[in-house]
This record gives C-alpha cells, sequence and structure tokens, in this order.
C-alpha cells in the first residue's frame, strides 16, 4: 500500500514562493501518475496539476498554469510543486495524489476514485 506525506507548506507574502514536497513509502510510485488537489477554506476541492510516471505529460489548471510546475524523482519517490508568483487566492490545503490513470483523466474524476490521498499541507499567502 502507498501512503503519501505532504510537506513544505507555510505562509509567504503575495509574490512570494514556495515549494511543496510529496513523499511516498509503503510501495513504489513509480506506475503511478501523480497530481496535487487543494481546497480552498469554505470551497470544494479543486484539481491543480498532474504529472505522469514517467515524469512527462504535465498538465496544469489554468489558474496555476504558468506560475506552478510539477515535478517528480522517481529515484526518491517524490513529487514535487513549484509554487511561483503566489496569490491569497492560492491559499489551500494542498493535497497529494497518487494514481494509476493518466494526468489527462485524473481532473475529471471524483476523490473517492483516486487511488491514495496525503494528508495535506497547508499553505496560506498573505496580501
Amino acid at each position: 500500500q502507498v501512503h503519501l506525506v505532504e510537506s513544505g507548506g507555510g505562509l509567504v507574502q503575495a509574490g512570494g514562493s514556495l515549494r511543496l514536497s510529496c513523499a511516498a513509502s509503503g510501495r513504489t510510485v513509480s506506475g503511478y501518475s501523480m497530481a496535487w488537489f487543494r481546497q480552498a477554506p469554505g470551497k470544494e476541492r479543486e484539481f491543480v496539476a498532474a504529472i505522469d510516471w514517467r515524469g512527462g505529460s504535465p498538465y496544469l489548471a489554468d489558474s496555476v498554469r504558468g506560475r506552478f510546475t510539477i515535478s517528480r524523482d522517481n529515484a526518491k519517490n517524490t513529487v514535487f510543486l513549484q509554487m511561483n508568483t503566489l496569490k491569497p487566492e492560492d491559499t489551500a490545503v494542498y493535497y497529494c495524489v497518487a494514481d494509476l490513470h493518466p494526468p489527462l483523466t485524473i481532473p475529471t474524476m471524483s476523490a473517492m476514485d483516486l487511488e491514495v490521498w496525503g494528508q495535506g499541507t497547508l499553505v496560506t499567502v498573505s496580501s
């Protein structure tokens, strides 16, 4: 069974940067697509970014494209989300996800159908 642990969240001023990490344990995730979702206070969970098992086909939500980058290091069983030019509306709990579906399919899936979720890490962007 795969276990995901996110880290790197925190408080940052608008315009700043953060790098989130998601470390997988228990079993390799080298065959899985990896993704990031987020949930802001009082809002529904939303897709942020996904990447395929080889580290290719990165797919990002329109709201973060050009500011966020997703990458992975299969040797370290870790996926990253580099977040630049952060805005107050990026404030949310960010969740890491592992799933066997391709990156383009993941945003269309319901949360309960995605295979593995991390516990989340809080990102707060102050204005």
